[in-house]
């Protein structure tokens, strides 16, 4: 389990999606701001927190009101690719959640984040009533295989309630808020138990 911290600092990058630890992130980068902040991270191999927008846009745009949700994730590259002048094409790895105590914006518009890390989440298998839940996802992970690429970091951990949680949570059509009510949760199986709940509704689930 990571430490708990508080008092530091993250550089932000607000988008329209939620970042889950061990989560594959995919990113084009074209803004000035966030050009220079992967430049940063990839010359001093630090991380970025990623935190979902509850209001604005994530292309910067003059007096829109912007408002982030209490609690992100944070970043580590994995690859980084220019396919062009002013584009990037980066890979990203969720890493732990961080809660947001205070945000502010500097000239360049990039949003700086004072951050307390969050544990991460308890290691352990899910509950017995759970395991269909994660049978269900070894299934789809071998089907998703035959189409092309996984959308998932390997390892793949299927004997982690957490693990199994986030993954659902990252390809079950829900939306936004819902996503990020659940990347909050501290409780793994509590987070597992309402995706089984979901999968079983849909009939994902028997």
């Amino acid at each position: 389990m990571s430490p708990m911290s508080s008092g530091r600092t993250l550089p932000l990058f607000p988008l329209q999606t939620v970042l889950f630890p061990d989560g594959l992130l995919s990113l084009k980068v074209f803004e000035a701001r966030y050009l220079d902040l992967m430049g940063a991270c990839v010359r001093d191999g630090l991380p970025f927190g990623v935190v979902a927008l509850r209001q604005g846009g994530e292309v910067r745009r003059a007096g829109e009101e912007v408002a982030l949700e209490p609690v992100g994730c944070s970043a580590r590259l994995m690859d980084v690719d220019s396919p062009q002048p002013g584009i990037l094409l980066v890979r990203c790895r969720g890493e732990q959640r961080f809660r947001l105590l205070g945000q502010r914006m500097q000239d360049n518009g990039l949003w700086i984040g004072e951050v307390e890390m969050l544990p991460d989440d308890p290691a352990g298998p899910p509950r017995q009533e759970l395991v269909e839940s994660a049978r269900a996802l070894a299934s789809a992970i071998q089907a998703l295989r035959q189409k092309g690429p996984l959308p998932f970091l390997e390892p793949l951990r299927f004997e982690d309630a957490g693990w199994i949680a986030n993954r659902w949570c990252e390809l079950l059509p829900i939306p936004l808020a819902a996503r990020q009510k659940l990347m909050e949760l501290e409780d793994p199986q509590l987070r597992l138990q309402i995706v089984d709940r979901f999968l079983r509704d849909k009939g994902i689930v028997a």
